[in-house]
C-alpha cells in the first residue's frame, strides 16, 4: 500500500492553517495593508495627507452630515495616477461647509456653517469664473455642492477622522517594514559573524550587543532621531537601529548549534568558502526563530513609532500618524469626545495584536516538538 509523504514545510502550513487566531490575524494584516496602500482610493478626503481643514465643523461627532462647496483649484500641477494613488491629490478642491447658498449673476454667495446657531459667519462671495466655462446655478449645485457625511467624525482643525486613520496606517506599515528590514540585516550579519568564527569577533560583537541592548530602547531611539533629525525616515532608521540586537543573539545562538553538525563539517573540509558555508548551509537552517522575532519586532515598531509621534519627534504634521493623533485629542477624553483618541488607540492596538498572534502561530507551526 503506498503512502503519501508530507514535507516538512507542508506539516508546517497545515498546522498554521489550524491555528484559527493566526489565520485570523494573517487577514486582518493583508486587509490592512491593502488599505495602507490603497488609502487615498478608499478615503473620502483624497486631499494630500487628507489634511482638509473646516475648522467651523470641528470636533463633530461620528455620522456628521454637512453641505459642502467644492471650488476647483486656481493653481493646478501636472500630476500623474501614480502620484495621486501614493501621495494624494495636489490639486484639491477648495472646500466651504455652507447652511445655504445664493446666486447672482456672477457669484455664488456662501453662508457658512456655524455650530452656535445663535452666530451668524461672514458670507463668502466667490466668483462664477472659479468654476468651469458655462457652468449654471444648477449643474453647480449637482456637481460642486454636495451633503458630505462624517462616517468616523471630524477632528479638533475639522478633517475628516475616517481618512486620517485611513492614511495613517501607511505610516504604521512602512515603519514595521522598513525597521524589521534594518533590524534582521545589521542582526542575522552580526549574529552570524559571532557565532561561526567565535573568539576576538564574538567577544567584540557581544559587547556591542550588551551595550546596546542596556540602553532602554525609547531612550535610544529619542537620542538616534535627535541626532539624524525630526523626520520620517530618520525614525524609520532610528527604530530600525535599536531592534537588531535581539535577532543577533538569537541567530549566534542557532549558529554555535548548528556549525558543530556534520553537513557543515563536511562543507569546510570540502574546501567550501566561509561565506558559502554559511549562506547555504547555516542561515537557511537558523531562520525559523528570526521570523517569529520579525513579526514581533513588526509590532513593536509600530508602539515604537506610536510612542514618539505621541511625544512630538516621530511622523510631523501635516502627515497623519496614529500616535500623533492620539496626542492632538488625548485631552477630548474628559470632555464626552473620547472617540477622536480612542479610534486610533483600536487601531493601533488592533494591529499590534495581529503581528502578535501571527508570530505565536508561526512559532507553533515550526515547533517539531509539537
Amino acid at each position: 500500500m503506498q503512502q503519501s509523504t508530507v514535507s516538512l514545510s507542508g506539516l508546517a502550513l497545515q498546522k498554521f492553517k489550524n491555528n484559527f487566531w493566526s489565520v485570523l490575524s494573517l487577514g486582518l494584516i493583508v486587509v490592512c495593508g491593502l488599505i495602507a496602500l490603497f488609502a487615498y482610493i478608499l478615503a473620502p478626503d483624497d486631499s494630500q495627507n487628507a489634511n482638509q481643514m473646516h475648522l467651523s465643523i470641528h470636533s463633530k461627532p461620528p455620522g456628521f452630515k454637512v453641505g459642502i462647496l467644492s471650488v476647483p483649484n486656481e493653481i493646478s500641477t501636472q500630476q500623474s495616477v501614480f502620484s495621486k494613488l501614493f501621495f494624494g491629490n495636489k490639486n484639491s478642491a477648495w472646500e466651504y461647509p455652507y447652511e445655504k447658498l445664493k446666486f447672482t449673476a456672477t457669484e455664488v454667495i456662501v453662508f457658512p456653517y456655524m455650530s452656535d446657531k445663535d452666530l451668524k459667519g461672514v458670507p463668502k462671495r466667490i466668483l462664477l469664473s472659479r468654476f468651469p466655462e458655462g457652468s449654471t446655478e444648477d449643474s453647480i449645485k449637482e456637481v460642486y455642492a454636495n451633503e458630505r457625511s462624517f462616517i468616523l467624525g471630524t477632528d479638533k482643525y475639522g478633517r475628516d477622522l475616517l481618512s486620517r486613520l485611513l492614511i495613517g496606517s501607511r505610516i504604521s506599515f512602512s515603519i514595521g517594514f522598513v525597521a524589521v528590514l534594518i533590524s534582521l540585516l545589521i542582526g542575522v550579519l552580526l549574529g552570524a559573524l559571532a557565532g561561526y568564527f567565535g573568539g576576538t569577533i564574538d567577544v567584540v560583537i557581544m559587547w556591542v550587543i550588551n551595550v546596546v541592548w542596556s540602553i532602554p530602547t525609547l531612550l535610544l531611539v529619542i537620542a538616534i532621531t535627535l541626532a539624524l533629525g525630526k523626520g520620517l525616515w530618520q525614525v524609520f532608521v532610528a527604530v530600525g537601529l535599536t531592534m537588531w540586537v535581539e535577532v543577533a543573539r538569537v541567530v549566534r545562538g542557532q549558529v554555535l548549534s548548528i556549525k558543530q553538525q556534520q553537513y557543515v563539517t563536511a562543507a569546510v573540509t570540502l574546501g567550501y568558502s566561509h561565506a558559502r558555508t554559511l549562506w547555504y548551509h547555516v542561515l537557511p537552517n537558523s531562520i525559523a526563530p528570526v521570523i517569529v522575532i520579525a513579526a514581533a519586532n513588526f509590532a513593536s515598531a509600530i508602539l515604537i513609532e506610536s510612542g514618539l509621534s505621541f511625544l512630538g519627534i516621530g511622523a510631523q504634521p501635516p502627515v497623519p500618524s496614529w500616535g500623533s493623533m492620539i496626542k492632538d485629542h488625548y485631552s477630548y477624553i474628559i470632555l464626552g469626545k473620547a472617540y477622536l483618541a480612542v479610534a486610533p488607540g483600536v487601531a493601533i492596538m488592533l494591529l499590534v495584536m495581529a503581528f502578535m498572534l501571527l508570530g505565536n502561530g508561526i512559532r507553533d507551526a515550526l515547533d517539531v516538538k509539537g
